[in-house]
This record gives structure tokens, sequence and C-alpha cells, in this order.
């Protein structure tokens, strides 16, 4: 093995139940456990992920294929066949099927908070890691939400909808401050905490509600029970998740203990508030006012198809006042799509280089301190396998004519994933290791990064 050398060796095990993969080998030349500089690692990044992204991936030089548009699924097929990686938002579907057909694919990356457009089981199934971004459009939709409390109890949509039609209509009626008010936060993760902070500088009073107990920012409440934060609040936005607990979560009983006159926002998902609630509280003004950034069916591509046949209810929808309406932008800023492509990029190329999967939302979660230059004639095992039992005593056998200088193991499901650092040999030994794991009967994946 010539000094400086990095070369990827990739197995996947034919005769495995759900997994048709075949075994390919790529190799390239940089520094040890270096970014690869070679243009094997093709990358398929879809729907304009971010300039950052598309950076920091050539950089690793990888071959990066960029589309500003998600594709349709016989095409998403065709060019999926091919990539070691994709890059994909909210449009994309990576449903069982097109991960089928997905015989070289290593890792996924979803440039938004979702993965709901994943199917990560069977993404785990094939030893392919899923990674998104948890947090990095936090203030975007903390700013966008505050900006909606603001517009909705002053009526500014109505007002602004009115002025560009020619009308004049200065009221004061049902205006007000928001200075004062109580804000009902359902969901206190990353965004929920971030707005809890923005609405309490402009005097709010906070309460919010969650499954799980957590510690408040600042002067922030946390009730019991959503009926109680529902009762309370004078404002109530959604931060949650899509899960079988959240599905259709605010439907006629929950707007109905809602304070008459509140106002309802829902950034999180589409599913989370039953639409035809909404209009029926907006339409009897139990409700004041409304906005929406996400819904049930969304659109594939901009363009005038937000209609009736995308959601029944949109023209009744539509005729309602004092509500917002946007097209799934919370997170739309310059800055959170940057910090997006920043992030999630950087995974992936851990991910393909080092065997990272800290952060992976599908997979066991592991890393190992990285091996240095001056630790010579080194390799990464890389092995993702069937969670069984007697799988690491058969590795840890394959292993013991050798040095191991480190070596992490964890399991997520029906997955586990082991990294070990190997020292001190040569071509040969990488051959008959690799060889040796990746026949293995358990074998999803196996790697040799060196």
């Amino acid at each position: 093995m010539a000094q400086g050398q990095i070369n990827q060796y990739q197995s996947l095990n034919p005769t495995a139940p759900t997994l048709k993969r075949s075994s390919s080998f790529t190799s390239a030349q940089a520094k040890a456990l270096k970014p690869f500089d070679s243009g094997d690692i093709k990358v398929l990044l879809l729907e304009n992920i971010n300039q950052a992204a598309i950076d920091i991936l050539s950089g690793e030089g990888y071959q990066v294929e960029a589309h500003s548009k998600s594709l349709p699924e016989d095409v998403l097929i065709e060019k999926i066949r091919n990539v070691h990686c994709i890059g994909i938002r909210s449009k994309t579907q990576l449903t069982s099927k097109v991960l089928a057909e997905a015989k070289k694919l290593l890792v996924i990356g979803c440039f938004c908070i979702g993965t709901n457009q994943v199917d990560l089981e069977a993404a785990a199934r094939q030893g392919i890691a899923v990674f998104n971004s948890p947090f990095s459009n936090s203030r975007s939709v903390a700013e966008l939400v505050i900006a909606e409390i603001i517009f909705l109890s002053r009526q500014l949509g109505d007002r602004n909808t009115e002025m560009h039609q020619g009308i004049w209509n200065k009221v004061s009626a049902k205006c007000y401050e928001i200075r004062g008010k109580t804000l009902g936060i359902i969901g206190y993760g990353h965004i929920g905490a971030q707005l809890s902070v923005l609405a309490e500088s402009m005097g709010m009073t906070v309460y919010f509600y969650d499954i799980i107990q957590i510690m408040p920012l600042g002067t922030a409440k946390q009730v019991s029970t959503l009926d109680e934060l529902l009762e309370r609040s004078d404002f109530v936005t959604l931060h949650v998740p899509e899960t079988e607990e959240t599905k259709n979560m605010i439907g006629d009983a929950e707007i109905n203990k809602m304070k008459k006159a509140s106002y309802l926002i829902n950034a999180s998902r589409g599913s989370v508030v039953q639409v035809p609630a909404l209009i029926k509280g907006l339409q009897s003004e139990h409700l004041q006012g409304a906005a929406i950034d996400v819904y049930p069916r969304e659109p594939r591509s901009n363009g005038q198809y937000f209609n009736d046949e995308l959601n029944s209810w949109t023209t009744e929808l539509l005729k309602c006042k004092n509500l917002i309406m946007s097209p799934h932008i919370g997170g739309s800023t310059e800055e959170a799509q940057r910090m997006i492509g920043v992030e999630v990029a950087t995974a992936l190329f851990k991910y393909i280089n080092y065997g990272t999967s800290i952060g992976a939302v599908n997979f066991p979660e592991i890393d190992l301190r990285a091996i240095q230059d001056t630790e010579k004639n080194s390799i990464r095992v890389l092995f993702a396998h069937q969670n069984v039992p007697g799988v690491l005593r058969e590795i840890n056998q394959i292993l013991s004519d050798h040095n191991v200088e480190k070596q992490y193991s964890d399991s997520r499901g029906e997955i586990a994933y082991m990294m070990a650092d190997i020292s001190d040999v040569d071509e040969n030994d990488i051959r008959k290791i690799y060889d040796t794991i990746s026949s293995s009967k358990a074998n999803v994946l196996t790697r040799i990064v060196y």
C-alpha cells in the first residue's frame, strides 16, 4: 500500500433476503482518511440544494449532479442506480420501490428537518444511513411565527389584500398589541424554544406543552396537558414532528377548547391540523384568525397547483378572513438554507470518508477517533450487519491476527454497525480482511477505508 493512499472497499451480501445489491470497489489518491480526491463517488442533489452543499461535496472530489427540482419516479429510479449519495428536500419520495433500485447507494441526505419522505426502515435494511438537519432552520421558522402573530393581531393580511384592490379600510376594531398576550407552544424543541425567547422579549407570556419534561428558557412554563394550554392561550402555535400521535392532533374538539377569539398557527406538519375543523372555527369566528405554512397535500413544484384537486377544501379555506397562508417557507431563508447545506453535506462526507454515523436518523450512531497521518499502514473497517447473535464473535475472530487499535459497535433495531481501526496491514491483509468479513452471512454492507 503506497504511503498516503486512500481507498475504499465496499461489499454487500447478495444472499441477504431483503437486499439485491452488487459489490463494488473504488479507489483514489489522498492522505490517510482524508476526503476523497476522486471522481469515483457520485452524488445526486435534487430540489435546488444550496450552493454551500455543492461546494463542500465537490471539494471532496465527488462527481456532483445537481437539479433544481424533484424528478419523476421513473427518472429518479434510473438516476439512483448509479449514485453513492443522494440529497433531497421534502418533495422527493424515496420509497422502498425506489430504494430497491439503489444498488450503490451508501447514504441519503435530507436537506430539511423532516425525513418522512424516506422509507427509513427500507434504507436501514440496505445499509443506507439517512441524515437530516434538525435545527439549522429553527431561527427562520421562529421569526416567521413571530411575524405571523403580529400580522394576525393587526389583521395585516386582510388590510394588505384590500390595499392591493384599491380599498382604503382604516380600522382599529379587533386589532391588538401582542404585548401582554399569552402564547401557547405545542412542541418545545429547537424551534419552540427559540420562539419562546423571541415572544418573551416582546412582552408575551409563554406556556408550552410537550410529551417530555423539558427545562424551559426564560420564564416560560410547561403545562401538563394539551387542554390546559389550549384554554390558557391567546395564540396557539404547533411545532411537532409528524408521528402517529400527532396526526390530526388539532380537530373540532381541540379548537372548541381554545379561547374565544384566539389564533391558531401551524408551521410544523400538514397532517397535524384537521383543516375542515380550522375552516369551521374561522367561519364561526370562534377563531379570530389563523396562519398556515404546511398542508396535508402540497404541490410538487411551483405554479398554480394549490386547488381543490389537491385538497378538496381549498376553495372554502381561501374564503376565510384573517387567514395567512404561505407555501411551506418556514425554513426558506438564505441563512437557513446555507446552514442546512453545510450541516448535511458535512455529515454526508464524514460518513462516506470516515464511516461516522453520528446524527443518522435510521442507523446506529457511532464514531471513532480519527486515524492520524503518523499511524502508517492503518485501515478502518466499516461493517453494517444484521443484528443477530454471534456476529461480533465471528468478526473478532477474523481480526484476531491483527492489531486492533480501537473498535466500537452499536445496534438499532434490525441493523448493527461496527467500526474498527486496524494497524500494520499490507495490501494482502486488506484484501483478506475485506473478503472474509464481507462473506459473513449477516453482512449488509462492508467497507474498508485507508
